[in-house]
Order: C-alpha cells, then structure tokens, then sequence
C-alpha cells in the first residue's frame, strides 16, 4: 500500500471522491443505517453518507489519512481491510478507488461478508481490468529498459467483472450488478502528478539517482496518448462498479 499525504492527495486526487459520488445513489443507504465506509481516505464520502442520515464508521490503511478524516468529524480507525476489526455489525459496506491495491481479493470478500449482517449490501468501485493499461505499458518499458519487471512491482489488482463476480459469489454474496465503465479522467496537476501520488511503488524498484529520469521517461512515452495540444493530461481510468448483497 502506498503512503499517503492528505495534503498531496487533495492536491493531485481531489477528483476520487467526487467520481464515487454515484456510490451513494446506488447504495441508497437508509436513515439510521450503519454504514462502513471501506477505504475512507480523508472522509469526503463518509461525510455525505452522514448527511443523508447514516451512521457511517471509516476504515483506512492509512493513520495519515485517518487522522484527517477525524479532524473533519468523521468517526474513523486504521484498519486492515483484510481483517477488519468488526462482527456482523453493518448494513452495508461502501468502497472507493481502494481495492484495486489489495492483490489479497479474497481475504478482503471474507473479511467484508464477516462485519455484514445478514442482508448486508456491499457496494464498491475500482479500477477494472485495462485500467490505466497504457500507464502500465509505459512504465513497463522504462523498467525493463533498466533490468526491472515491471510485473514484480505493480501493485494494482484489476480484474475483469466475470472474474470478481465470481469472487463475490464464493465469498457467499449475490451480485446485483457489476460492469467495467471507461472512465478517461482529467488530471489536475498533470502526468507527473499522478505518478507521484499513485505510481511510488514502480520508481522506489529504481536508485534514487535514477528515479527522476525515469519518470521523464514515462511522461514522454505517454505524452502522444493521454496529453492533448493544449497540454492537458487525462488518465486512461477503467472503473468496476458492483452492487451485491449477503444473502439471509
């Protein structure tokens, strides 16, 4: 899992929150309802799932961003997604842009299906399969062009809908829905923004000496594919989008 800055995600990734906002209208969380926000990051989907009169508990890897989350007034705990620290004590579960870094898919469904209760809903969003894929490509070959497989330090799980719905179905739920949604996505701060605050685990394989070069490298390699004239960035974003609930 990278390590994250608030200050340095707002500033990069302030768009995250605000492409899960959908989340919310499929969830139709309940006033009244416990609601765990999965990968809350600095809060801005607990805060709206509070608004709408949910009990909401945020979980993140993170005690940066839990910090963060707190200090807007959201009821948060570091935890591991993993194992998370609860019993058959949510409504429903809401995830983010986050389980797309747990090659661990498994023990995550597992993990989520414990803390529901029956009936539970578990509605999520991340990066599907050929997200980002030419991102991908391009760091794959200034790696391989310095004796690195890429392979080895990608840290991203993005699967396809068939693939992670029969995940679910194992982990004991019934998926109502699941899709890949492209999802060319506008970058604030441009292509080296987003690599610093996305891609760390790819350029930490390089000697610091050579970790700036390289990402030259990969900026140039993308700058025909996902840089327009005027020199704005997009990301190549392919999202998977689910609903699915734990049967009775």
């Amino acid at each position: 899992m990278a390590a994250w800055d608030p200050s340095v995600y707002r500033r990069n990734a302030a768009y995250v929150p605000e492409l899960g906002r959908p989340l919310l209208d499929l969830l139709a969380p309940r006033p009244g309802e416990l609601v765990l926000d999965l990968g809350c990051g600095d809060g801005g989907l607990s805060i709206e799932l509070a608004a709408g009169g949910a009990q909401v508990i945020g979980i993140d890897a993170s005690p940066a961003m839990v910090a963060a989350a707190r200090a807007r007034g959201v009821t948060a705990c570091v935890a591991d997604a993993r194992t998370l620290p609860f019993d058959a004590a949510f409504d429903a579960v809401l995830s983010n842009a986050v389980l797309h870094w747990i090659r661990e898919a498994d023990d995550v469904l597992v993990s989520v299906r414990r803390v529901l209760r029956p009936g539970g809903r578990f509605v999520g969003e991340f990066g599907g399969h050929g997200n980002v894929a030419a991102i991908v490509t391009a760091l794959t070959a200034v790696l391989a062009r310095r004796g690195i497989d890429a392979a080895a330090v990608n840290p991203w799980f993005c699967p396809t809908p068939d693939d992670y719905a029969a995940r679910l179905e194992r982990a004991g739920f019934r998926v109502r829905e699941i899709a890949l949604i492209p999802r060319p996505t506008p970058l604030p701060t441009g292509m080296r923004g987003w690599l610093e605050t996305f891609a760390g685990r790819f350029f930490d394989a390089l000697p610091p000496a050579d970790r700036a070069k390289t990402m030259d490298e990969t900026i140039a390699l993308l700058r025909p594919a996902l840089c327009d004239a005027h020199g704005r960035w997009t990301a190549d974003y392919v999202r998977l989008r689910f609903a699915a609930v734990l049967d009775a």
